[in-house]
């Protein structure tokens, strides 16, 4: 079963440091191209603008540069683009040696990169990041024990409205792919309203002995039976059967009581 914990399966990557030499200054560092080599995959990060470094002529090639980068990445793939950069860059725009890096999520790994070789990125809550939690500290805001400070800020996803009852977290394992995949990088909302039928959800299972028992991601499906007559006739329903579901056929479903479990937050998609 997966569960939201600080990440365990890393993955290797690499990446280089992209550098300008302008005449007459020192060369200076100016983005980042990470890559995934088991997936040929590139990411790349770079100065959103250059006239600080460079003539007004010079600042418009370079603030070129990293769309038509992303371009030759997609087309060429991330391997044999970064080669031809090591092969043919020299003078002006210079790319630095590879070197390796463990990655859980790459847009996560490239935003560090480039804070550490570039330039440090303004981290503002809720408005460009959403905390990454760890299950233990996503749960705690189900009690009076306040939730723990997030292991970090994650840059949200483009066009999405963000808000402190979001936050990001890793699902580890199998049973919910292809949909989620092992190790990948979430999106949740805390306390889910409406309906859960069909939801995907984080749960917190009572009575388990370890982590990995106690918070999981499944399907919630469940079968509801009248229990008599309420106010105006209105019935009464209870919960026949409630049941967590996988969406790998390989792993098994199993069914819960009411008082098994607790609806930590809805999951709404895969950021990586």
């Amino acid at each position: 079963m997966p569960a939201v914990t600080p990440i365990d399966k890393r993955r290797q990557g690499c990446y280089a440091i992209l550098e300008a030499a302008l005449p007459g200054q020192a060369p200076e560092n100016i983005g980042v191209l990470l890559i995934d080599p088991a997936a040929d995959r590139g990411w790349l990060r770079m100065r959103p603008r250059f006239d600080d470094l460079a003539a007004p002529e010079d600042a418009e090639v370079l603030e070129a540069l990293e769309p038509h980068m992303v371009r030759c990445l997609a087309e060429s793939g991330a391997e044999a683009y970064l080669q031809l950069l090591e092969d043919s860059l020299s003078n002006v725009l210079r790319v630095g040696e590879r070197r390796e890096v463990e990655v859980d999520a790459f847009t996560r790994v490239l935003d560090r990169l480039y804070s550490q070789h570039v330039a440090p990125l303004e981290v503002r809550p809720y408005v460009s990041h959403l905390p990454l939690y760890s299950l233990r500290a996503a749960a705690g805001g189900l009690g009076d024990e306040m939730p723990s400070e997030p292991e970090d800020w994650v840059r949200a996803p483009e066009g999405l409205r963000l808000g402190p009852d979001l936050f990001v977290a890793h699902v580890v394992g199998r049973s919910m792919e292809p949909r989620i995949p092992d190790g990948s990088l979430n999106l949740f909302r805390f306390h889910p309203v409406g309906s859960r039928q069909n939801k995907i959800l984080l749960v917190q299972r009572f009575g388990a002995m370890d982590d990995t028992a106690r918070y999981t991601v499944k399907k919630y499906t469940s079968v509801k039976a009248p229990q008599g007559e309420a106010f105006e006739g209105d019935a009464e329903w209870r919960h026949e059967r409630i049941r967590l579901e996988p969406l790998n056929p390989e792993f098994e479903a199993w069914d819960v009581g009411p008082e098994d479990f607790a609806v930590v937050a809805e999951w709404l998609r895969v950021i990586e």
